[in-house]
């Protein structure tokens, strides 16, 4: 089959052709903007990419045309597609009947942590021997691309991050309803995505939509802590319920007991597992219990779940160190919802301070430099938790270009602990001018930030800096 991707350089769909690739199906893909790194690795599969949806792409004489949710009514292509009367489908409803029938399908859902989580499940089935295939939204460090078939007779594991953003221009139930679990992981719920719904009660029903494909002897792992996840289960239920992350004990759910980066896993009272590993912060050590209860369900025992995590290298642009200059160290992280910038904050501030505290130094800072790039954030739907987001920073600097609110005004509260600029090139100067030796510069973003990073890194490397000290 030859199928012509729409949308071919976002995550999802990049993974998708890899995937198809793999089946042996050729595959061709356009995209409003071909670049790296996405470019680059389709390329290397032999997958030719066509730049924009000129309709000269119809020559192309594919089977099937797939159409990523970023096209919309209105493009060219699709419109010449539509007029022609020609075969198209979605990602999610081509990766349902081409690659995940017959599968033991183990979804994992959430508004935070779902491709780190997908991350460590694929890797801990991984290492059990399973073979698992995978689709990830990102790129785990552990197997260096985002795709993979695995093993491909019926009932073997496939692992999938389930996003709950709409489908497609002609489907607006979310993607992950197309993938017919028989586990799926519920990690957490909250209110984003703002431009498609209306508030937390859709979002939920969304979710309750996914918890009606699991079968009866289906497992759902969900977060104890979540009252809008129990909102979601009461809808209905009719799977094995795995509960996790609990504060106190409570027959047969899983909690953690010490530091999230060393600490005894917990069932009830009964210690079945420990896992040390590189990872900080308490979301991980959540993301680390569903995934050994999901593991669980897949016959992978607690204990071999746990070594395997040992040895888990995280996903990049999470927390990933780009370099240091000048004595000032700079991370990358995917992080745009305010929930989740303020763990990656607490994530970097519990290691800044055990460094600090080991070697009997005064604690170091953070600066936090961001920008509120979703569609959520850009609707200024959450401005008003970006202060309680940012609040274990020491200095905060924010990218408002492109804002139709006012994030000076959002940011107010913060005082002088917070920094508002238009451009990328004057957030540099004033980060630059601010920083000094033992600094760490956290950069958040869900996009590419103008290439920020390098740019943080050349300018703090020319020296000699002005500014505040």
């Amino acid at each position: 089959m030859h199928i012509h991707i729409l949308g071919i350089c976002g995550t999802f769909m990049g993974g998708l052709a890899a995937l198809a690739r793999e089946r042996g199906h050729t595959v061709t893909g356009c995209d409003a903007n071909v670049y790296p790194p996405m470019s680059d690795q389709l390329r290397a599969l032999g997958i030719e990419l066509v730049e924009g949806y000129g309709t000269e792409q119809l020559a192309l004489r594919p089977d099937l045309f797939v159409v990523g949710n970023v096209v919309s009514r209105g493009n060219p292509l699709l419109e010449a597609i539509l007029d022609a009367g020609l075969a198209y489908t979605s990602g999610p409803q081509w990766l349902a009947e081409h690659v995940l029938a017959g599968r033991h399908v183990l979804a994992v859902a959430g508004t935070h942590g779902k491709t780190s989580t997908t991350s460590m499940l694929a890797w801990v089935l991984d290492k059990a021997g399973l073979d698992p295939g995978f689709l990830v939204g990102g790129v785990p460090l552990n197997f260096g691309v985002s795709a993979r078939l695995g093993r491909l007779e019926a009932g073997a594991p496939f692992v999938i991050e389930a996003d709950e953003y709409d489908t497609a221009f002609f489907d607006k139930r979310s993607k992950f309803v197309h993938y017919r679990p028989r586990t799926a992981i519920l990690n957490n719920l909250e209110f984003d995505h703002a431009d498609i719904f209306d508030d937390l009660a859709a979002i939920e029903r969304q979710f309750h939509h996914l918890v009606r494909t699991v079968p009866a002897h289906g497992r759902l792992v969900v977060n104890a802590r979540e009252d809008s996840l129990k909102r979601v289960l009461a809808m209905g239920c009719w799977s094995e319920v795995a509960r996790f992350g609990a504060r106190k004990e409570e027959p047969g759910t899983l909690r953690a007991r010490g530091e999230p980066h060393a600490f005894d896993v917990l069932r009830g009272s009964l210690k079945i597992a420990r896992v040390e590993w590189s990872l900080l912060g308490e979301h991980n050590q959540l993301n680390a219990l569903a995934t050994i209860a999901a593991a669980e369900h897949v016959g992978v025992a607690p204990e071999v779940a746990a070594r395997a995590l040992a040895s888990f290298e995280n996903v990049r642009r999470r927390l990933e160190l780009r370099g240091e200059a000048a004595g000032v160290k700079v991370y990358d992280d995917f992080a745009h919802h305010p929930t989740a910038i303020r763990t990656t904050v607490n994530g970097l501030r519990r290691r800044v301070d055990a460094a600090s505290a080991s070697a009997g130094a005064a604690p170091q800072r953070i600066l936090a430099v961001f920008e509120p790039r979703s569609n959520t954030m850009k609707l200024g739907a959450m401005k008003a938790q970006l202060p309680w987001s940012l609040e274990e920073a020491d200095l905060a600097f924010c990218h408002s270009g492109g804002l139709d609110w006012d994030a000076a005004q959002a940011l107010a509260p913060m005082g002088a602990q917070a920094v508002v600029c238009k451009t990328i090139d004057e957030l540099v100067e004033r980060v630059v001018s601010a920083a000094r030796p033992g600094d760490h510069v956290l950069c958040m973003s869900n996009g590419g930030f103008g290439g920020v990073h390098a740019k943080l890194l050349d300018a703090l490397a020319r020296g000699p800096r002005a500014g505040p000290r």
